[in-house]
């Protein structure tokens, strides 16, 4: 054992309040050291103050913490060197009700990797800020950075620092016992709709199957969900057009066609329980008749209740096949055209209705050099694209595909650098970096020239490899942006090459990226059919998409979106967020009623078709996003809302109508 290695813990202790928080100095804790605090605003919270460089010889931070009340929160620490000087953060939930370990390795300030894996009770770990030094580093807070009506109480331990990584909390504290019962509901609180037993589930389930076949498609919808007001030239697959007023897409059959598209239509409301098996009130054996509701992720085991709901209403055997009839026959009822990403895109396909694809960018099996970019000048990158291409040949001649994603919002896309500048410092060696030097020296001609550029004593060689140290002036940065765009081009341009080899007919519909990307990422990004983005505002904003439009002449693509409220069984309402299940109902029309009168916009997606488990998924999202919740119950209000939207919406797309205005409330947001 090293000698760092056997060195006593580092223990921060706060040295003072932040705002307003309340320390209850005399209040029992449930564990062991703990101190009971109360923020009732954003803000609130801990400082700490120490040596600096005391975390230089730190692989992790610890503390024990728990999260009452019913309301999710979100904590953000904070790692800064010096007085205005740069910050390090990390934001993460804790689920309500249950004791849990916060683990940060500090190799996160490198800021190499964005999301750390869920831990029980400790959700959705988020690295943000910037790189800092830990020999620089001497103070940290942790403040509440998102809340939501109530204030958030919580305890926790003082935090610690060492060198060995800390155990996992295993068994940890309910103080009010299981946290879902036996059809998956949130057992801490009761409200209107919450489904009394399985009887009751079932009649619903098999009611709705009873009611599938007479569920169509609005009037004035072609086969394919096209508007049958207006007929263009077909080619037989989904493709664009620009009528000179407007982008259109086009269906199979050549009918004008807007996308009103639903994520994640799957029978799917996995809850993540490695290390909570005893926040469920039963869970049926997994070697049995509900073997199917078990799961596996990288971040743990899954349970799923319901598909336990459907396989105790439709038995083993044909409880899929329920599933797909019930759910296709809602979506034309509710007046959906596009099954959307995430979604068994198989029933999609069995039922000719139109649909998407994500590819699974874990099939590029290329290097990466910052975050999940990959190596893209490697001579083998081109292998590893045509080798991901081959995913779209199952699927390259059906016309009930719109179109394919490339990837879903890659999280170098999330970081405050560039990906060049990413890999300076956290790859030592690469052809993209050989090719960043050759870039420069061609640019700069001299060592002598890129050192007076840059502001340092450097050279093309350092460039090439080594650990960077230096820091980047505002040229520096320039440079490196100029050529994360070549970085961004290369990969998209590689990737869609390989992709129209394998399938020429559908649509490419781009990277999904989250928000409207940066000039040095767009002008990149010239190469897809459809240019995606996930737009979680209150509208989708006019300007960016009129920008993307005019460099790119492409339309525009919205893969996700969402309200929700707290007025249901769920700790947070998801990324927009409302009062009520009525009011999302007029949020849902706003956005895409407002939407569908964009020139620029040929469709948006709703992430999704169910509420997210309360005991969180994978990573710890347990959002009310659904129009079902996780008994198949609807939120009638919001059903009712997206029926009359989506049988305006080829009539304000036309011109001929004007969107909904009657906005809600919008109230600040509640989401990890």
């Amino acid at each position: 054992m090293s000698s760092a290695s056997s060195a006593r813990p580092l223990v921060l202790t706060p040295s003072r309040t932040l705002q307003k928080l309340v320390v209850e100095e005399h209040a029992a804790a449930p564990i062991d050291g703990a101190v009971w605090y109360v923020a009732g605003e954003v803000g609130d919270g801990l400082e700490y103050r120490f040596d600096a460089g005391a975390l230089a010889s730190c692989r992790w931070l610890s503390a024990d913490m728990l999260l009452e009340g019913v309301e999710a929160a979100v904590f953000l620490l904070t790692l800064r060197e010096g007085e205005g000087g740069a910050a390090f953060h990390m934001h993460f939930g804790l689920l309500n009700q249950c004791a849990a370990r916060m683990r940060i390795p500090l190799a996160a300030v490198n800021q190499n990797r964005w999301m750390y894996n869920r831990e029980g009770a400790w959700l959705k770990p988020l690295c943000g800020g910037a790189r800092v030094d830990l020999a620089k580093v001497d103070r940290a807070s942790l403040t509440i950075l998102r809340k939501g009506d109530a204030p958030v109480r919580w305890c926790m331990t003082p935090i610690a620092g060492a060198f060995d990584e800390p155990p996992r909390l295993e068994a940890p504290l309910l103080p009010r016992g299981p946290l879902l019962d036996e059809l998956g509901q949130w057992t801490l609180r009761t409200w209107p709709g919450k489904s009394a037993g399985a009887e009751e589930v079932t009649a619903r389930l098999r009611s709705q199957l009873a009611a599938a076949p007479r569920q169509q498609w609005p009037d004035g919808f072609s086969r394919w969900g096209g508007w049958t007001g207006r007929r263009v030239e077909a080619s037989g697959f989904f493709r664009t057009h620009h009528d000179g007023r407007r982008w259109w897409l086009v269906d199979p059959d050549g009918f004008l066609y807007w996308s009103a598209g639903l994520d994640c239509v799957r029978p799917g409301v996995e809850a993540n329980f490695s290390g909570l098996e005893k926040a469920l009130t039963s869970a049926p054996p997994a070697d049995g008749e509900f073997s199917a509701i078990y799961g596996a992720h990288p971040m743990g085991r899954s349970i799923d209740y319901l598909k336990a709901n459907f396989i105790r209403a439709f038995g083993r055997d044909g409880w899929r096949d329920a599933w797909a009839r019930i759910t296709i026959g809602q979506l034309k009822d509710w007046g959906f055209n596009t099954i959307a990403n995430w979604s068994d895109w198989q029933a999609a396909r069995s039922a000719r209705f139109p649909y998407v694809r994500p590819l699974d960018g874990r099939a590029i099996r290329a290097t990466t050099i910052y975050r999940d970019f990959p190596d893209v000048f490697d001579p083998s990158f081109e292998k590893a694209a045509a080798d991901y291409a081959r995913q779209l040949a199952d699927t390259a001649d059906d016309p009930a595909l719109v179109g394919y994603f490339l990837m879903n919002e890659p999280t170098w896309g999330f970081a405050a650098e560039t990906p060049a500048a990413g890999m300076l410092h956290n790859t030592e060696r690469c052809a993209t970096r050989a090719a960043l030097a050759k870039h420069l020296a061609g640019k700069y001609g001299t060592d002598a020239a890129l050192s007076t550029a840059w502001g340092v004593r450097t050279g093309f060689e350092e460039v090439e490899r080594g650990w960077w140290k230096h820091p980047l002036n505002r040229t520096a940065r320039d440079d490196l942006a100029a050529f994360s765009t070549l970085m961004v081009e290369k990969l998209f341009h590689t990737l869609s090459a390989a992709c129209r080899a394998v399938d020429p007919h559908h649509l490419n519909l781009g990277a999904r990226y989250y928000t409207v990307p940066p000039q040095w990422a767009l002008a990149g990004m010239t190469c897809f059919d459809v240019f995606s983005i996930n737009c979680y505002q209150e509208r989708v904003p006019r300007e960016p998409l009129a920008r993307i439009d005019a460099l790119l002449r492409r339309p525009v693509l919205v893969g996700e979106w969402h309200f929700g409220a707290h007025d249901v069984g769920l700790p947070a309402s998801g990324i927009g967020r409302v009062a009520s299940q009525a009011d999302r109902g007029r949020a849902y029309r706003v956005y895409l009623e407002n939407a569908a009168a964009l020139p620029q916009c040929v469709g948006v997606h709703y992430f999704t078709l169910y509420d997210q488990s309360a005991l969180g998924r994978f990573d710890g999202e347990n959002y009310n996003i659904g129009f079902l919740d996780v008994c198949n119950r609807p939120y009638e209000p919001l059903v009712e809302a997206a029926r009359t939207a989506h049988r305006r919406m080829y009539d304000i797309a036309a011109g001929k109508l004007e969107p909904y205005a009657d906005a809600p409330k919008y109230l600040p947001r509640l989401f990890y």
